[in-house]
């Protein structure tokens, strides 16, 4: 089943992506959702069953300028992903782990959310570089 905006539409952007909250999740979303998401977030990839990305910058502390404000719409989210960080560069991986302790691993919608809020900080941040 597709993912709807509130009003009943199915999400067909990431611009609907980011007007969404993150919320309780207990089912993972179809390998077919999960792909049709994906499709609407460039730069991002489905990796052992987590949503990814990775992400370069100038030096260290513009690194940990992303990482922060990373951490920041994580908690604001509540969901957190898993990151990999060197100086000039980031990973990221989502995945839902309230899904991922019953089956081993999954994706629900909040991993799309905070992906495409992941990647408007990043390229908000890349824009004043």
């Amino acid at each position: 089943m597709s993912q709807t905006t509130p009003t009943g539409r199915a999400i067909d952007s990431a611009e609907d992506l980011l007007q969404r909250r993150c919320g309780p999740a207990d089912a993972a979303l179809t390998a077919a959702e999960a792909a049709r998401l994906l499709a609407l977030l460039p730069g991002w990839r489905l990796e052992g069953g987590r949503l990814c990305a990775d992400y370069g910058f100038q030096n260290y502390h513009h690194t940990m300028a992303f990482v922060n404000a990373l951490a920041y719409l994580s908690h604001t989210e509540d969901h957190h992903p898993e990151l990999t960080v060197t100086y000039k560069n980031c990973t990221i991986r989502y995945d839902t782990h309230s899904i991922a302790k019953h089956s081993g691993a999954g994706l629900s919608l909040n991993d799309f959310i905070c992906a495409a809020k992941a990647a408007v900080l990043f390229h908000a941040g890349a824009a004043k570089q």
